[in-house]
């Protein structure tokens, strides 16, 4: 079962042009479905039905969750189970047209709905403080520094910033080429701060921290290595608390509040869409909801009658 798994994998990377994240997630999600099945003495997709398919995302919805202690009741969340459901469905999709299994029964699985859940964006005052240049300046300092200006002021994914190249920056025009998810290129504009930002970075802090073995990315770590998305992660997470920005940060902050203060300032909707590089304008548009609840604040706080 794992052969045709792999299949499916090699399809998304090399055919689709899936980013390794997107990958990775597919495998973690039909890895749980084959060792299900091989518990239940199920060694072949032949064999495997629509009844086989309902229970095991039953026991997907009850099992106990690996990291909560044994009495917890706390269970899968509907957002998990959708990933899985849509694992399921895309891997069935592939095997169908590909003609390695004779029927896409994963079809009649229907997607539970989806909870549009409201980006959190960091406040002008919090921007403010997390921007405040640190001292002493080391190269470490500087290149946190850079990240953070351009996350903020270009809206780039964690992935992006760690895989952005020397050859992709055209500061001296004010723009970057990004190459985000599907392997998809989009020219954003950067800011006159987060290109002071890099210029000083790329001037003094980056040759400090390059080795023989350095490759082309902008952003290394002290041992010249480029960024893995977890430290990366870390890097932003420690520079929020020394900043004093007392808010639970997640990775996707900083660019939720890219668009969120575009948005605010009366930026173009579809605008926003492709400086964020996403596919559809639905995505963007849950940014919306943002912007209502902000100009109700106003509206209560300024209007007379409110």
């Amino acid at each position: 079962m794992n052969v045709l798994v792999e299949d499916f994998l090699q399809y998304l990377r090399h055919e689709r042009g899936q980013s390794d994240n997107t990958a990775k997630t597919y495998a973690t999600l039909l890895g749980k479905f084959t060792e299900w099945a091989a518990k239940e003495k199920l060694t072949d997709w032949q064999s495997i039905e629509l009844k086989h398919l309902m229970a095991f995302l039953q026991h997907e919805r009850a099992r106990p969750l690996a990291d909560e202690p044994k009495e917890s009741t706390k269970r899968l969340s509907g957002e998990s189970v959708y990933l899985e459901i849509a694992a399921l469905r895309a891997f069935y999709k592939f095997a169908e047209n590909e003609k390695l299994l004779p029927a896409n029964i994963a079809e009649n699985l229907s997607l539970p709905r989806r909870w549009k859940r409201l980006p959190k964006a960091l406040s002008n005052d919090e921007i403010k403080k997390l921007l405040e240049p640190e001292n002493p300046e080391t190269p470490e300092s500087l290149c946190d520094q850079a990240i953070l200006e351009l996350a903020y002021a270009s809206g780039l994914r964690l992935s992006e910033l760690k895989n952005l190249r020397l050859e992709q920056l055209h500061l001296d025009a004010g723009f970057i080429n990004v190459i985000g998810k599907g392997n998809k290129e989009r020219v954003v504009p950067v800011g006159k701060k987060a290109v002071e930002s890099l210029n000083r970075y790329i001037e003094v802090g980056r040759p400090k921290l390059v080795t023989p073995k350095s490759p082309a990315n902008v952003f290394l770590t002290q041992r010249g290595t480029p960024f893995a998305s977890v430290t990366l992660w870390l890097h932003i997470k420690n520079r929020v608390r020394r900043a004093g920005v007392e808010r639970n940060m997640t990775p996707h902050m900083l660019r939720h509040s890219f668009a969120t203060h575009l948005l605010e300032h009366g930026a173009d909707l579809r605008v926003i869409q492709e400086l964020l590089g996403h596919a559809n304008i639905s995505t963007t548009e849950i940014y919306t909801h943002v912007t209502g609840n902000r100009l109700r604040e106003i509206h209560r706080k300024f209007h007379p009658r409110a």
